[in-house]
């Protein structure tokens, strides 16, 4: 049963890879991000909370109540 070198070479240089990127991760898993990066996110996050809570209000005000009219049911006769 022959697998070839062709696959003996994929198979090792995936497990290479992967080994790779596992001690890559290890490595920066303790570095710190710097401040200014750590400040922009924060504000980006801010910006996307109030342009949620804008939207869920705006659409809040125009939407009709859920409730439903026996008129607006077409299976009710």
């Amino acid at each position: 049963m022959d697998i070839g070198w062709g696959a003996i070479l994929i198979i090792v240089l995936a497990i290479g890879i992967i080994l790779s990127n596992i001690m890559l991760v290890k490595k920066t898993a303790h570095m710190k991000m710097p401040e200014s990066v750590v400040k922009r996110a924060q504000e980006k996050r801010l910006r996307e909370k109030e342009q949620q809570q804008k939207i869920t209000s705006d659409s809040a005000e125009g939407e009709p109540s859920n409730s439903k009219d026996k008129n607006d049911n077409p299976n009710n006769t």
